[in-house]
């Protein structure tokens, strides 16, 4: 997180708007992968804020692998958050407006392992049987993966 780190020194705790890429990755049981951050203590997907010159896919690729060690092979787009609805202040007091895409990702490789310096635990969660402390900019999204879930697929004529 070069960019904003550099970018906070100028600005302090202002509010910033901060683009970012954030990854839903289900496993094959349809499961969806959360991580509890050790900025929160709360649940969310693997994403995070962009770096100079580099696209939302490459962001999202790096962040998923940084903060879960998989390798994302295709990333399809979800959706898109940003407005009044993603105003955060994070524990330290850093305030932020963030601007993301989400992606899908069903299709990775390599082992699951925590990046410890930001994450306490990840593990896969049945769509039904979710955590209840999720971070508050997750949980729209997560909806929208759940409602995805439970819609039949149209059959192809």
């Amino acid at each position: 997180m070069g960019y904003i780190l550099d970018l906070r020194k100028k600005v302090g705790k202002a509010p910033i708007i901060m683009s970012s890429a954030c990854v839903l990755i289900v496993n094959g049981s349809g499961q969806l992968l959360l991580q509890r951050r050790t900025d929160n203590g709360m649940w969310g997907y693997p994403g995070g804020s962009m770096e100079l010159g580099e696209s939302f896919e490459d962001c999202a690729r790096r962040e998923a692998y940084e903060e879960t060690g998989l390798n994302c092979l295709k990333l399809e787009y979800f959706t898109h958050s940003s407005g009044k609805e993603m105003h955060y202040f994070y524990p330290n007091g850093d305030e932020v407006y963030v601007a993301e895409i989400v992606f899908l990702c069903t299709e990775y490789e390599g082992e699951l392992r925590a990046e410890e310096s930001e994450v306490y635990e990840q593990r896969f969660f049945d769509l039904d049987d979710l955590p209840d402390n999720v971070t508050p900019l997750n949980v729209e999204v997560i909806q929208m993966l759940k409602r995805r879930a439970q819609t039949p697929m149209p059959l192809c004529p």
